[in-house]
């Protein structure tokens, strides 16, 4: 496997985001749109004018996908919606199945190649393992995938939609499936990394072109990636110890960008980590998959 880049992260955006999450970059409009998840907004951000614009909802968008037909797939609080352009009013999409379950949001997703969206749901208060794996299809159906998690997050596809992965991110496990396409059904699920308690746990993640998976690890204060069958092929360190999520964008697709968070640290962390919360991108060799667009 390809080793990756000089990997020498830099600030793209000071964004100062309390929960930064789901990087993806639009490549029609070369923009990476992102989340703060506890501030209710939605981002755009040009690395070329650095110009972020932003939209706060009345509710939290846990992660997004572009639609093939134009605009948006919101997964927020108690559902999906659809934004059909950066300006509109969000429209419910299929059964608003979280409605009434305080504890309860969605949080992390992807589309699938053929054009369906998978999403992850959190449990806020920690007070049940409720949360749950979902599908959505293009028709608005909605079907659990797979359930008992605290906090699903780092869904991802290989390119050829034969491999998926997740993670439970309070178990430091990382999932591996496998996938079939035609059908939307996982099998085989193993662990694929389990990482050590204490140094970090798997938060959202990517895949590149090699099939390796890309992790943000939570208090571990890296990005780390992993060969297709889960051994460590490098760590990149962050000066920031809160990594949310990492994807990847430019014409190439050899820009990785990371979004963190500063929710949970206390005053004396946040004074010696100034930049949690920021953008931060460094260059890989191997370029990350494009995101494929939402059929609904």
């Amino acid at each position: 496997m390809t080793q990756s880049g000089s990997c020498s992260p830099i600030v793209a955006l000071k964004a100062d985001a309390m929960l930064g999450e789901g990087p993806r970059w639009h490549a029609g409009e070369s923009l990476l749109y992102w989340v703060d998840i506890a501030a209710n907004a939605l981002h755009r951000f040009d690395p070329v004018s650095r110009i972020n614009e932003s939209r706060i909802f009345a509710a939290p968008v846990g992660c997004f996908a572009f639609r093939r037909s134009g605009g948006l797939l919101l997964a927020m609080k108690d559902g999906f919606a659809i934004l059909s352009d950066w300006d509109a009013t969000p429209v419910p999409f299929g059964e608003q199945l979280l409605t009434g379950r305080t504890d309860i949001r969605f949080n992390d997703g992807r589309t699938d190649p053929a054009g369906r969206f998978w999403a992850g749901t959190v449990n806020t208060a920690k007070s049940a393992q409720d949360a749950a794996l979902y599908r959505l299809d293009q028709d608005g159906r909605i079907i659990e995938v797979e359930g008992g998690m605290l906090t699903c997050n780092g869904a991802a596809f290989d390119a050829a939609g034969r491999r998926f992965y997740h993670a439970d991110t309070p178990s430091h496990a990382l999932r591996g499936y496998d996938y079939d396409l035609e059908s939307g059904t996982l099998s085989g699920r193993r662990i694929l990394h389990q990482f050590p308690f204490g140094t970090g746990r798997p938060d959202g993640g990517s895949v590149d072109e090699e099939g390796c998976y890309w992790t943000a690890l939570f208090d571990g204060g890296r990005v780390a990636r992993l060969s297709p069958d889960g051994e460590v092929l490098m760590e990149v360190p962050l000066p920031v110890t809160r990594p949310t999520m990492i994807a990847f964008g430019g014409a190439a697709r050899r820009t990785a960008y990371v979004t963190t968070a500063r929710t949970g640290l206390a005053d004396d962390q946040l004074a010696e980590q100034p930049l949690a919360g920021a953008l931060f991108s460094f260059q890989v060799d191997v370029p990350g998959l494009p995101e494929w667009e939402f059929g609904g």
